[in-house]
């Protein structure tokens, strides 16, 4: 079982600013969101928690690990899809300049999806029936619910909120999605 969490709020997703590459703290609200995942995980059996190397999640899954004490375990694998010249702009600025949706230099779907389900297979075959927290970012969490559900969900019918929770299990040789983007934990107002 692996529980994907996205990370909590930051002042760029705030502003509607793509973040991508672009190694951004957690606001004020953002750690509280942490610490109500931390509060909803408090007394959980979870074997390890998972991050993406940049500071966002890390400092998500940090917090987070406060109420499990698990080892923590950084994998460059789960890092944000890269967004090149679109990154630091709100939607209606990437629309101006790209209309088309194709940023110059940002990391393909393909690769983003072949990169983030390698990791999920090391996860499988390095921690084989553990059950482990995934502390990402929203394009890595849609990448791996879309390749999961078969491309059901997709960044085109689900906008992942900060530090919701998705649940994908390993069984009968695939994976499956038992359930994506659950916030009923959070209860800090935005």
């Amino acid at each position: 079982m692996i529980c994907l969490i996205r990370h909590g709020e930051t002042d760029w997703n705030l502003q509607g600013r793509i973040q991508g590459g672009t190694d951004i703290e957690l606001n004020e609200n953002g750690v509280k969101q942490a610490e109500a995942c931390k509060t909803y995980f408090e007394g959980a059996d979870w074997d390890l928690i998972i991050a993406s190397p940049m500071k966002r999640a890390k400092r998500t899954a940090e917090i987070i690990n406060k109420a499990l004490n698990v080892d923590l375990v950084e994998m460059s694998d789960f890092k944000e899809r890269t967004f090149g010249e679109a990154e630091g702009l709100t939607l209606a600025e990437r629309n101006k300049l790209f209309p088309d949706g194709n940023y110059p230099g940002q990391e393909s779907k393909e690769d983003l999806e072949s990169r983030v389900m390698a990791g999920i297979g090391l996860i499988n075959k390095t921690f084989p029936n553990k059950k482990v927290l995934l502390v990402a970012h929203g394009a890595v969490i849609h990448a791996i619910l879309s390749v999961t559900s078969g491309e059901e969900i997709d960044f085109t019918n689900t906008k992942l909120l900060n530090a919701c929770l998705s649940n994908i299990e390993y069984t009968e040789d695939k994976w499956h999605v038992h359930n994506y983007n659950q916030i009923d934990h959070l209860t800090v107002d935005k």
